[in-house]
């Protein structure tokens, strides 16, 4: 069984990626002036912490393993969780893929011998991944365990770096000395970098896709949230104050990865290998995260009929081994058709937070229809709370489909065509 330091490992494992790397150039090129640009890491944390609060009480009201899907089935019924399910799943195996890729391009440029195979080196760390956790649940969470102290103190060491080396960066100059955007540019370039932070944020609520899983889910599921979430917040301030203190805000504006920006002007000519080094070890523990994720949902769909029987069983280590394989393979073949994955990971990305909404509204569902249901953890300031977390949510995704309307477009295609292919599942089981 497993306790708060899974929950924990599994939360910072999931979240802190490649989006902490690449989103300061977006944002700086939107709100260039650094305490515009901290704010929006702050109103991240603030919309995470609210959805923790939500999916708290949730996870302890129905402890089930596989993530949101449960909850969506539970209060809204078979066709909004298999929604749910199915989008959260291959978007899941989706970002293994790209993670897996960002791995073997970085250690391709570490690396000579290891240049031009970048797809040959992520097959290989998404079967690895898949192999170690086929063990069994133990195996799975030591690795989360550890791979994600490793990130952790990864990201300490370029704090303190950037803080011990630092000349000041952006915080050296006056406020005359930036250009402030105001009126519509500022309305903008808030609901675009809010986007980006919480892209990035998204991973906080790792705990519940294991929530039958936990030893006292009542308790730990929680303390996991809670704690998931402020530490993700206290390390993405932290980055973002460092990196600000190193460079000015100009030399971030557009850059993909400022970090790396950063650590050339720290460490000089090993500034690349020290950067390229701290993001493949990062994103060691979100291929191991993601897989363990990933296999739950498809786990639970299963077992509820929405899958094939088969991949409900598990083996002797506790592990779904048929939920492991398959989503192991849709990772593969994503890696195998790297150019277009980038574009269905985009379209799905859509339904990262409308599966959020969906979650909230079924809060509210089970609140009234289910008044009496034990809940070992209920929402604080309900229902102003997790109100605004829905309300947060609803905004994002009409500014995604206003700033994006061409991939929203798609996303919304794909949800009609769901219909079908779910009542094809529900007659063919």
């Amino acid at each position: 069984m497993l306790g708060v330091g899974f929950g924990l490992a599994v939360i910072i494992g999931n979240t802190i990626g490649a989006g902490i790397f690449r989103a300061p150039g977006v944002i700086a090129g939107q709100l260039p002036h650094p305490w515009l640009f901290l704010s929006v890491w702050v109103v991240g944390g603030i919309y995470a912490f609210l959805g923790a609060i939500a999916l708290a009480e949730l996870g302890t009201m129905i402890p089930r393993s596989g993530g949101q899907y449960v909850y969506s089935r539970y209060a809204l019924g078979e066709y909004a969780g298999f929604v749910v399910g199915w989008s959260d799943w291959i978007s899941s195996c989706g970002s293994t893929a790209l993670v897996s890729l960002l791995i073997g391009e970085f250690s391709g440029a570490l690396v000579p011998a290891f240049a031009g195979k970048g797809p040959v080196i992520a097959a290989a760390v998404a079967i690895v991944f898949a192999v170690l956790q086929w063990r069994g649940i133990i195996w799975g969470s030591n690795i989360q365990n550890l791979t994600s102290l490793l990130k952790a103190l990864a990201f300490l060491a370029l704090i303190v770096a950037g803080f011990m080396l630092g000349s000041g960066g952006s915080f050296a100059g006056t406020s005359a000395t930036y250009s402030i955007p105001i009126g519509l540019a500022l309305l903008v370039g808030t609901v675009i970098s809010v986007r980006e932070v919480i892209y990035t944020y998204d991973g906080w609520s790792g705990v519940i896709y294991f929530s039958e899983e936990v030893k006292n889910p009542g308790r730990d599921i929680p303390r996991a949230l809670f704690g998931g979430v402020l530490t993700i917040t206290v390390i993405y301030l932290l980055v973002n104050v460092a990196l600000l203190y190193v460079l000015p805000i100009s030399a971030i504006v557009g850059k993909e990865f400022a970090a790396g920006e950063a650590a050339n002007l720290i460490f000089g000519s090993r500034g690349d290998a020290v950067f390229r080094g701290l993001t493949i070890v990062s994103m060691l523990s979100s291929i191991n995260a993601l897989h363990l994720m990933a296999t739950r949902v498809i786990f639970a769909m299963s077992r509820d009929g929405l899958f094939t029987t088969r991949a409900a069983v598990v083996n002797d280590g506790g592990t779904p081994s048929v939920s492991l394989w398959l989503s192991a393979l849709v990772a593969l073949l994503f890696i195998i058709f790297a150019q277009t994955a980038g574009k269905v990971l985009t379209i799905v990305a859509f339904f990262f937070v409308a599966n959020y909404v969906l979650s909230f509204i079924s809060l509210f569902v089970l609140r009234r229809r289910e008044p009496d249901k034990p809940r070992p953890y209920r929402v604080w300031g309900y229902p102003w709370t997790p109100g605004l977390a829905l309300l947060g949510s609803m905004l994002f995704l009409a500014g995604a489909v206003a700033s994006d309307p061409r991939n929203s477009g798609y996303a919304l295609l794909l949800l009609a065509v769901s219909y079908p292919v779910f009542r094809l599942i529900k007659w063919r089981s």
